[in-house]
């Protein structure tokens, strides 16, 4: 055990700052959480940074000489593991050279990896995909994340700007996204487009009982409240799950007849579903699945780690 090596990984969020201690076998075997204190200001969210990467190795219980580079998922367009970060709207940073200014602040070697990259890699090794070849994780949030593992290795396109798959158009001249583009996967299939879809379709209808869950006021609706109208008997909730199942379906099944991995790795809170959420999606892309009558579509699972596959991927990184 002495000789095990270590790192220490960042799961840069817009709001919390997830920082742990990684072996290289994928274990996470210390993890801590701090809060963003300035989202706005690149130079003071690098410093946070650093500062917790190094009050976790103090914490961590690990000979510092063991821990032997710093993985850092970051949430936007990186070119390549030493940077620079291109984009990442959420935290304000544009062409973020975080690599040079971590590394002197730290001492310790830097490698950068996409936030959805880090966590597809971190169900690969120890979680939901551990058993298979190759997996491509789709993270229903906010947005649509993703990110796909082959043989052990990360997919991330042409320099490294690959795997945008929640800005798949979906439909075509439809619902804006953020993006600038209209009819992405993600205004559809995402979190947010579930609770989008709940409140339009609440609103134009008055007796359904979405309005006594979220005692009458639309903005209490969360990504659950749908799926729990249908258990509860409703048709505007049944009808809203349907579609938007249907809208998952539609784009997973492209995903799968453009890679046709082994599994689909579904995570984010939506994910917690379970069957209600999982049995028809699978129904439903196994349909849309090319030649699926006689090669078995890959199935849509959930994934396993939760907020620690983005920390355990990026702990990876440099291994």
């Amino acid at each position: 055990m002495c000789n095990m090596k270590y790192s220490a990984a960042i799961d840069l969020g817009g709001t919390n700052i997830g920082i742990g201690i990684v072996s290289e076998e994928g274990e996470l075997v210390f993890k801590t959480s701090v809060p963003v204190e300035d989202n706005k200001n690149p130079e003071a969210l690098l410093t946070q940074m650093a500062e917790g990467t190094k009050k976790c190795i103090d914490e961590c219980g690990i000979e510092k000489e063991n821990i032997v580079f710093v993985g850092i998922g970051v949430p936007g367009l990186i070119k390549g593991p030493k940077g620079p970060v291109i984009l990442a709207a959420n935290i304000n940073w544009h062409n973020v050279d975080a690599v040079s200014f971590l590394e002197e602040k730290i001492g310790l070697p830097v490698y950068l990896g996409n936030d959805a990259d880090c966590a597809a890699m971190g169900e690969y090794h120890s979680g939901s995909g551990k058993q298979y070849q190759s997996l491509i994780m789709i993270t229903l949030g906010t947005g649509i994340g993703g990110g796909a593992v082959f043989d052990g290795k990360l997919f991330p396109g042409f320099n490294g700007f690959g795997g945008e798959y929640g800005h798949i158009p979906l439909v075509h001249n439809g619902v804006q996204c953020g993006c600038d583009k209209k009819g992405c996967f993600e205004v559809y299939g995402s979190a947010n487009a579930l609770k989008r879809e709940t409140r339009e379709m609440a609103e134009q209808n008055p007796d359904s009982i979405i309005w006594e869950m979220c005692e009458g006021d639309l903005d209490n609706i969360g990504g659950r409240t749908a799926f729990d109208a249908a258990d509860r008997g409703d048709e505007t909730g049944k009808a809203i799950v349907e579609q938007y199942i249907n809208y998952l379906a539609d784009g997973i099944s492209g995903i799968v007849n453009m890679f046709r991995p082994e599994v689909i790795v579904l995570g984010g809170g939506v994910s917690n579903q379970g069957a209600s959420l999982l049995d028809p999606l699978n129904e439903k892309v196994a349909a849309l699945c090319v030649a699926s009558d006689t090669i078995e579509p890959p199935k849509v699972v959930k994934a396993t780690l939760g907020n620690s596959a983005g920390i355990i991927g990026a702990g990876l990184l440099g291994f």
